[in-house]
Protein backbone atom coordinates (compact mmCIF):
# COMPACT_ATOMS: atom_id res chain seq x y z
CA UNK A 1 0.00 0.00 0.00
CA UNK A 2 2.70 2.53 1.08
CA UNK A 3 4.79 1.46 -2.14
CA UNK A 4 1.32 2.38 -3.77
CA UNK A 5 0.82 5.58 -1.94
CA UNK A 6 4.37 7.11 -3.52
CA UNK A 7 3.77 5.50 -7.10
CA UNK A 8 0.63 7.68 -7.25
CA UNK A 9 2.08 10.57 -5.71
CA UNK A 10 5.24 10.72 -7.68
CA UNK A 11 2.73 10.47 -11.01
CA UNK A 12 0.49 13.50 -9.95
CA UNK A 13 3.58 15.39 -9.18
CA UNK A 14 5.69 14.65 -12.64
CA UNK A 15 1.97 15.52 -14.29
CA UNK A 16 1.82 18.60 -12.76
CA UNK A 17 5.15 19.74 -13.30
CA UNK A 18 4.34 18.79 -17.68
CA UNK A 19 1.39 20.70 -17.21
CA UNK A 20 3.50 23.62 -15.40
CA UNK A 21 6.04 23.25 -18.22
CA UNK A 22 3.61 23.26 -21.21
CA UNK A 23 2.06 26.43 -19.87
CA UNK A 24 5.03 28.13 -19.45
CA UNK A 25 5.07 29.97 -23.43
CA UNK A 26 1.37 31.13 -22.64
CA UNK A 27 2.21 32.56 -19.52
CA UNK A 28 5.15 34.42 -21.17
CA UNK A 29 3.42 35.22 -24.41
CA UNK A 30 0.59 36.91 -22.20
CA UNK A 31 3.39 39.15 -20.38
CA UNK A 32 4.58 40.38 -23.57
CA UNK A 33 7.32 38.11 -24.79
CA UNK A 34 6.83 37.58 -28.98
CA UNK A 35 3.22 38.74 -29.26
CA UNK A 36 0.83 38.24 -31.94
CA UNK A 37 0.60 40.86 -34.44
CA UNK A 38 -2.51 41.29 -37.24
CA UNK A 39 0.26 41.51 -40.08
CA UNK A 40 -0.92 42.38 -43.52
CA UNK A 41 0.47 41.11 -46.64
CA UNK A 42 1.75 44.04 -48.98
CA UNK A 43 1.59 43.57 -53.52
CA UNK A 44 5.69 43.50 -53.42
CA UNK A 45 6.30 40.81 -55.77
CA UNK A 46 9.96 41.03 -57.32
CA UNK A 47 10.86 43.32 -55.08
CA UNK A 48 13.95 42.21 -53.14
CA UNK A 49 14.75 42.15 -48.91
CA UNK A 50 18.54 41.83 -47.57
CA UNK A 51 18.83 40.53 -44.44
CA UNK A 52 22.20 41.18 -42.23
CA UNK A 53 23.52 38.97 -39.23
CA UNK A 54 26.44 38.81 -36.99
CA UNK A 55 28.86 36.19 -37.49
CA UNK A 56 30.01 35.99 -33.58
CA UNK A 57 29.49 32.68 -31.88
CA UNK A 58 30.72 32.89 -28.60
CA UNK A 59 29.94 35.05 -25.54
CA UNK A 60 33.07 35.71 -24.65
CA UNK A 61 34.27 38.17 -21.71
CA UNK A 62 36.91 40.89 -22.91
CA UNK A 63 40.36 39.41 -23.86
CA UNK A 64 38.70 35.60 -23.72
CA UNK A 65 37.71 33.55 -26.73
CA UNK A 66 35.78 30.86 -24.78
CA UNK A 67 32.16 31.05 -23.30
CA UNK A 68 28.43 30.15 -24.14
CA UNK A 69 27.65 29.84 -27.60
CA UNK A 70 25.61 32.90 -29.29
CA UNK A 71 24.95 34.41 -32.10
CA UNK A 72 21.34 35.80 -33.34
CA UNK A 73 18.39 35.76 -32.09
CA UNK A 74 16.60 33.25 -34.15
CA UNK A 75 13.15 35.40 -34.07
CA UNK A 76 14.72 37.99 -34.69
CA UNK A 77 16.03 36.42 -38.09
CA UNK A 78 13.09 33.96 -38.85
CA UNK A 79 10.08 36.63 -38.30
CA UNK A 80 11.00 39.02 -40.92
CA UNK A 81 11.85 36.66 -42.92
CA UNK A 82 8.53 35.52 -43.25
CA UNK A 83 7.36 38.74 -43.35
CA UNK A 84 9.16 39.92 -45.94
CA UNK A 85 8.54 36.31 -48.15
CA UNK A 86 4.87 36.37 -47.31
CA UNK A 87 4.77 39.55 -49.36
CA UNK A 88 6.38 37.91 -52.29
CA UNK A 89 9.73 39.29 -51.64
CA UNK A 90 12.91 37.81 -52.35
CA UNK A 91 14.96 37.89 -49.50
CA UNK A 92 18.85 37.05 -49.66
CA UNK A 93 20.99 36.57 -45.74
CA UNK A 94 24.48 38.38 -45.69
CA UNK A 95 26.45 38.26 -42.39
CA UNK A 96 29.76 40.31 -41.24
CA UNK A 97 32.31 36.92 -42.40
CA UNK A 98 29.51 35.47 -44.83
CA UNK A 99 28.92 31.14 -44.28
CA UNK A 100 27.18 29.77 -41.66
CA UNK A 101 25.01 32.50 -39.75
CA UNK A 102 25.18 31.30 -36.08
CA UNK A 103 21.89 31.22 -33.95
CA UNK A 104 22.29 31.88 -30.81
CA UNK A 105 20.91 28.28 -29.08
CA UNK A 106 19.23 29.53 -26.11
CA UNK A 107 16.33 31.29 -28.47
CA UNK A 108 15.48 27.88 -29.67
CA UNK A 109 14.52 26.79 -26.70
CA UNK A 110 10.70 25.47 -25.92
CA UNK A 111 9.91 27.94 -23.83
CA UNK A 112 10.76 31.48 -26.41
CA UNK A 113 11.08 30.08 -29.79
CA UNK A 114 8.51 31.15 -32.45
CA UNK A 115 6.28 29.47 -34.84
CA UNK A 116 8.57 31.68 -37.42
CA UNK A 117 11.55 30.06 -35.15
CA UNK A 118 9.88 26.21 -36.05
CA UNK A 119 8.81 26.95 -39.83
CA UNK A 120 13.00 28.20 -40.73
CA UNK A 121 14.02 24.97 -39.15
CA UNK A 122 12.22 23.26 -41.37
CA UNK A 123 12.85 25.26 -44.51
CA UNK A 124 15.40 23.59 -46.88
CA UNK A 125 15.49 26.72 -49.03
CA UNK A 126 15.90 28.93 -45.92
CA UNK A 127 18.34 26.77 -44.15
CA UNK A 128 20.65 26.84 -47.16
CA UNK A 129 20.69 30.77 -46.87
CA UNK A 130 21.58 30.20 -43.61
CA UNK A 131 24.50 28.24 -43.72
CA UNK A 132 25.45 30.01 -46.64
CA UNK A 133 25.01 33.72 -46.69
CA UNK A 134 26.52 36.15 -48.31
CA UNK A 135 30.09 38.47 -47.07
CA UNK A 136 28.43 41.98 -46.58
CA UNK A 137 31.81 43.27 -48.33
CA UNK A 138 30.53 41.35 -51.67
CA UNK A 139 26.79 42.54 -51.63
CA UNK A 140 25.18 45.98 -53.21
CA UNK A 141 23.19 47.03 -51.09
CA UNK A 142 21.16 49.56 -53.44
CA UNK A 143 20.20 46.52 -55.35
CA UNK A 144 17.65 46.01 -52.79
CA UNK A 145 14.35 47.70 -51.62
CA UNK A 146 14.63 46.93 -47.56
CA UNK A 147 17.70 46.27 -45.68
CA UNK A 148 16.90 44.84 -41.90
CA UNK A 149 19.97 44.23 -39.97
CA UNK A 150 18.87 41.26 -36.61
CA UNK A 151 20.09 41.17 -33.58
CA UNK A 152 21.17 39.17 -30.80
CA UNK A 153 24.19 38.85 -28.40
CA UNK A 154 26.69 38.68 -31.27
CA UNK A 155 25.93 41.22 -32.53
CA UNK A 156 27.79 43.60 -30.16
CA UNK A 157 30.33 42.21 -31.17
CA UNK A 158 30.94 43.01 -34.68
CA UNK A 159 28.02 45.18 -36.46
CA UNK A 160 29.31 48.31 -34.56
CA UNK A 161 32.99 47.72 -35.15
CA UNK A 162 31.92 47.09 -38.83
CA UNK A 163 33.78 49.86 -40.93
CA UNK A 164 32.12 47.78 -44.24
CA UNK A 165 29.12 47.57 -42.82
CA UNK A 166 28.70 51.51 -42.00
CA UNK A 167 29.86 52.57 -45.58
CA UNK A 168 27.04 49.94 -47.43
CA UNK A 169 24.39 51.06 -45.44
CA UNK A 170 24.97 55.07 -46.09
CA UNK A 171 24.92 53.78 -49.80
CA UNK A 172 21.71 52.50 -48.74
CA UNK A 173 20.44 55.22 -47.79
CA UNK A 174 21.70 57.61 -50.55
CA UNK A 175 19.87 55.23 -53.04
CA UNK A 176 16.77 56.53 -51.22
CA UNK A 177 16.32 52.17 -49.56
CA UNK A 178 14.76 51.82 -46.04
CA UNK A 179 16.74 50.19 -43.39
CA UNK A 180 15.30 48.69 -40.27
CA UNK A 181 17.22 47.09 -37.59
CA UNK A 182 15.83 45.60 -33.69
CA UNK A 183 17.21 45.32 -30.21
CA UNK A 184 21.43 44.79 -31.32
CA UNK A 185 21.05 45.07 -34.93
CA UNK A 186 20.97 49.14 -35.13
CA UNK A 187 24.77 48.87 -33.66
CA UNK A 188 25.07 48.11 -37.06
CA UNK A 189 24.22 51.76 -38.00
CA UNK A 190 26.73 53.32 -35.71
CA UNK A 191 29.59 53.49 -38.45
CA UNK A 192 27.19 55.12 -41.27
CA UNK A 193 28.19 58.51 -42.62
CA UNK A 194 26.44 61.23 -44.68
CA UNK A 195 28.24 63.05 -47.18
CA UNK A 196 29.86 65.40 -44.86
CA UNK A 197 31.55 62.67 -42.73
CA UNK A 198 28.88 63.01 -40.04
CA UNK A 199 27.47 60.42 -38.33
CA UNK A 200 23.84 59.67 -40.27
CA UNK A 201 21.90 58.61 -37.24
CA UNK A 202 22.89 61.49 -35.37
CA UNK A 203 19.54 63.41 -34.53
CA UNK A 204 17.45 61.00 -35.60
CA UNK A 205 14.64 59.28 -33.48
CA UNK A 206 15.36 55.49 -32.76
CA UNK A 207 15.17 52.73 -30.42
CA UNK A 208 17.09 49.37 -29.48
CA UNK A 209 17.93 47.12 -26.52
CA UNK A 210 17.67 49.18 -23.53
CA UNK A 211 20.52 49.45 -20.68
CA UNK A 212 17.85 48.24 -18.51
CA UNK A 213 17.33 45.09 -20.47
CA UNK A 214 20.83 44.30 -20.25
CA UNK A 215 21.32 44.56 -16.77
CA UNK A 216 18.15 42.23 -16.19
CA UNK A 217 19.33 39.82 -18.23
CA UNK A 218 23.36 39.66 -16.39
CA UNK A 219 24.68 39.83 -19.87
CA UNK A 220 26.63 42.80 -19.41
CA UNK A 221 29.99 41.73 -20.59
CA UNK A 222 29.64 41.97 -24.18
CA UNK A 223 31.60 45.11 -25.59
CA UNK A 224 28.44 47.40 -26.77
CA UNK A 225 24.92 48.11 -25.61
CA UNK A 226 22.52 49.45 -28.47
CA UNK A 227 21.06 52.16 -25.89
CA UNK A 228 24.64 53.53 -24.37
CA UNK A 229 26.36 53.52 -28.37
CA UNK A 230 22.75 54.98 -29.96
CA UNK A 231 22.66 58.20 -27.27
CA UNK A 232 26.56 58.62 -27.63
CA UNK A 233 25.95 58.92 -31.73
CA UNK A 234 23.80 61.27 -30.77
CA UNK A 235 20.32 59.27 -31.61
CA UNK A 236 17.02 60.43 -29.94
CA UNK A 237 16.60 57.56 -27.87
CA UNK A 238 12.86 55.68 -26.88
CA UNK A 239 11.98 53.11 -25.55
CA UNK A 240 8.86 51.62 -23.28
CA UNK A 241 9.60 50.04 -20.13
CA UNK A 242 8.17 46.86 -18.31
CA UNK A 243 8.43 45.26 -14.87
CA UNK A 244 11.35 43.59 -16.74
CA UNK A 245 11.95 44.67 -20.31
CA UNK A 246 12.40 41.81 -22.12
CA UNK A 247 8.55 41.73 -21.96
CA UNK A 248 8.33 45.58 -23.59
CA UNK A 249 7.94 46.12 -27.06
CA UNK A 250 8.21 49.57 -28.84
CA UNK A 251 8.81 50.57 -32.77
CA UNK A 252 10.13 53.77 -33.98
CA UNK A 253 10.35 55.58 -37.49
CA UNK A 254 12.40 58.41 -38.22
CA UNK A 255 10.86 61.83 -39.31
CA UNK A 256 12.32 61.13 -42.85
CA UNK A 257 10.83 57.53 -43.02
CA UNK A 258 14.17 56.07 -43.71
CA UNK A 259 15.15 53.98 -40.61
CA UNK A 260 12.47 51.70 -38.89
CA UNK A 261 13.45 50.02 -35.40
CA UNK A 262 12.48 47.98 -32.83
CA UNK A 263 13.72 47.75 -29.63
CA UNK A 264 13.90 44.15 -28.95
CA UNK A 265 13.12 40.71 -29.93
CA UNK A 266 9.45 41.60 -29.97
CA UNK A 267 9.66 43.93 -32.50
CA UNK A 268 10.23 41.48 -35.38
CA UNK A 269 6.84 41.49 -36.96
CA UNK A 270 5.50 45.42 -36.62
CA UNK A 271 9.58 46.29 -37.82
CA UNK A 272 9.31 44.21 -40.84
CA UNK A 273 5.67 45.52 -41.27
CA UNK A 274 6.50 48.97 -41.23
CA UNK A 275 9.23 49.00 -43.63
CA UNK A 276 7.07 47.45 -46.32
CA UNK A 277 4.20 49.71 -45.78
CA UNK A 278 6.92 52.69 -46.01
CA UNK A 279 7.74 50.50 -48.96
CA UNK A 280 4.46 50.26 -50.46
CA UNK A 281 3.51 54.02 -50.21
CA UNK A 282 6.78 54.92 -52.14
CA UNK A 283 5.72 52.32 -55.43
Amino acid sequence: MYKSLVSKTIIILFSFLILVALSLPILLKSLGLHPDFDSKTFELNGRKALIIASSHNVLNLPGEVRGKPTGVASSELTVPYYEFMNSGMDVDLASIKGGEIPIDPETLIFLIRTQSDKKFQNDIKAMKKLKNSMLIDDVDFTKYDLIYIAGGWGAAYDLGYSEILGSKISEAYYANKIIGAICHGPLGLLNAKDKNGKLLIAGRKMTGVTDKQVIELGIEMTPQHPETELRKAGVIFESKSKFNDLFANHVVVDDEKRFVTGQNQNAGHETAQMMMSILAEEI
